[in-house]
């Protein structure tokens, strides 16, 4: 299951005369990771990373782009055209493009942006040092002459693998099968974008379930497990190199293992599949630090079994959190996004969810305006959401897309919904959760009594992420000097959920772990105090889990 050689550019040559890169890493953190693994091989080539926020040019930029929605094709296109500008300039050498865009968009991408030096697809980013530094592609499809740049896309991972040597006979990329090929790619020796105590760890890629709205399919191909000994590798590495908190990622992580022969119940006693994987993680962090967080991110509602939900409850180093988008509460809708789940089957699975994981954080994602959602069904969503109350909520404006059924179906009139009606319904929802996140966070608040602060309160560990930019909150019990630290409790994943300030009066460092009473909220956010400031004399009580 190992990865070939990276093949290397003409580093002896070297007619560009190319020391430092920058990347620019752009959309969701599966494409992150891929981008640490790219600075890793090109660190290990010799090339100095340059940091894009330290406003120095490098010799080449790297421009790792999203192509998931037509505003991340705009973001990214904004991005490479700023690069190219810089090259004009003579301030920037060679400007490469790598990920989604690239990969969906290959034959476009020349005319939207010319003056790209070389290109890289999803499957390929072992090329990306030859890439950089200017070597040729070798490709038979590359072009014979003209301008066109060099570049490297395989169309497939079945194809990328065999040109890596891989031994694919008889192996099929077609889904739950049980003879996939697999992840051949290996995401060790990154170099980390994220801070040192978090890191996302990928299990999987590519995606089998065929959302009627989503690209992911058609750019980064069917879903392939990554093997467990390999997950429990790559996890070591990350705590060794400091990570506290691992966010499992993939497109869909409840799916885990059904393409490679080892998802749920593959050998009849539910011996594999989401349930091992959450092990393997738990173990590698029991034996490497003893302490730390696995996060369970992008977990697919359909076919979540109870055996899965227990793992959440008992797992010791398994936070009670899920990400589990659902995308829309309609029944009807729910079938014309091809969702293979009805209304009342997420919203039982929710209630097991919270039956079976006490304490437990649900995180979604819906889609508001998607062709065909009538008022009738806008309003189910809306009751749906207040019934739940979900700890975190996300909401995106339907974006029709090329080469989806759901973009075919936006081009009816009678299924088109208009922009502005997605927007007001965006803002319904957005509005509704506002109001359930604020009541949340204010009841929290409410537990802690100012006159009595070693016996009121509820605690939770918090982890630090770093100090805050402001001097301080205007919030009872936040008035003794000290520092103010930004920090997330286990139902606050990195860049995407409320944070928890900690107000203390002793000097604290991102990925320290502190036990903290919550003494106020604002807005969306948590305020607290280390617990042990209040020189307790009995211990306090305690909810949730961590």
């Amino acid at each position: 299951m190992q990865d070939s050689p990276t093949i290397q550019g003409d580093t002896s040559a070297d007619p560009e005369g190319i020391r430092t890169v920058s990347l620019v890493s752009l959309g969701c953190p599966k494409n992150l990771v891929d981008s640490e693994k790219m600075l890793g091989l090109l660190s290990q080539d010799g090339l100095t990373p340059v940091s894009t926020e330290a406003g120095d040019d490098a010799d080449a930029v790297v421009v790792n782009t999203c192509g998931f929605l037509e505003a991340s094709k705009e973001e990214s296109l904004e991005v490479i055209s700023d690069a190219i500008a810089r090259k004009r300039e003579g301030r920037v050498k060679r400007v490469v493009v790598a990920g989604c865009l690239v990969q969906r968009h290959r034959a476009k991408l020349l005319e939207w942006a010319p003056g790209i030096d070389a290109l890289i697809g999803v499957f390929d980013r072992d090329h990306i040092t030859r890439a950089v530094r200017g070597g040729s592609a070798t490709r038979e499809e590359l072009p014979a002459a003209g301008e066109q740049p060099p570049y490297w896309i395989a169309g497939n991972a079945l194809q990328a693998a065999r040109e890596r040597d891989r031994d694919t006979v008889g192996l099929t990329v077609n889904g739950k099968d049980g003879k996939g090929i697999g992840y051949f790619e290996d995401d060790s020796a990154r170099m980390r974008l994220t801070p040192r105590h978090f890191a996302y760890l990928r299990v999987s890629e590519g995606c089998n379930q065929n959302c009627a709205f989503c690209t992911i399919p058609s750019i980064r191909g069917k879903m392939r497990s990554k093997p467990l000994d390999r997950i429990y590798d790559e996890a070591r590495e990350l705590i060794e190199d400091g990570a506290f908190e691992l966010n499992l990622i993939g497109q869909d992580t409840t799916s885990y293992g059904d393409d490679i022969g080892s998802g749920f119940n593959f050998d009849g006693k539910g011996g594999g599949g989401l349930p091992a994987l959450l092990e393997t993680v738990n173990r590698a962090i029991e034996t490497s630090a003893g302490a730390g967080w696995a996060r369970l991110m992008y977990a697919y509602p359909t076919n979540f079994t109870v055996e899965m939900i227990d793992c959440l409850a008992r797992l010791p180093h398994v936070v009670k959190y899920i990400d589990i988008p659902l995308q829309h509460a309609s029944t009807r809708v729910l079938e014309l996004m091809r969702r293979n789940v009805s209304g009342p089957e997420q919203e039982a699975l929710i209630e097991r969810l919270r039956e079976r994981v006490p304490g437990v954080a649900i995180r979604t994602t819906f889609i508001t305006g998607f062709p065909g959602e009538t008022e009738e069904d806008h309003e189910q969503l809306l009751a749906f959401i207040d019934r739940v109350g979900f700890d975190a909520l996300g909401v995106f404006e339907y974006s029709p897309e090329d080469s989806t059924r759901a973009g075919t179906m936006d081009r009816d009139p009678d299924l088109h919904v208009p922009d502005e009606t997605k927007a007001r319904r965006k803002d319904e929802i957005m509005s509704l959760q506002r109001r359930i996140a604020f009541e949340q966070a204010e009841f929290l608040a409410s537990q802690f009594d100012p006159a009595t602060p070693r016996d009121s309160g509820v605690q939770f560990d918090v982890l630090i992420d770093g100090q805050a930019q402001t001097r301080g909150l205007e919030t009872t019990g936040v008035s003794e000097g000290g520092g103010l630290y930004r920090g997330r409790a286990y139902f606050q994943a990195p860049d995407i959920d409320s944070l928890t300030f900690v107000q203390s009066r002793e000097r604290r460092s991102p990925g320290e772990l502190v036990r903290c009473t919550i003494i106020g909220s604002d807005g969306y956010d948590l305020i607290a105090r280390p617990t042990s400031e209040f020189d307790a004399r009995r211990s306090l009580p305690v909810i949730g889990a961590g």
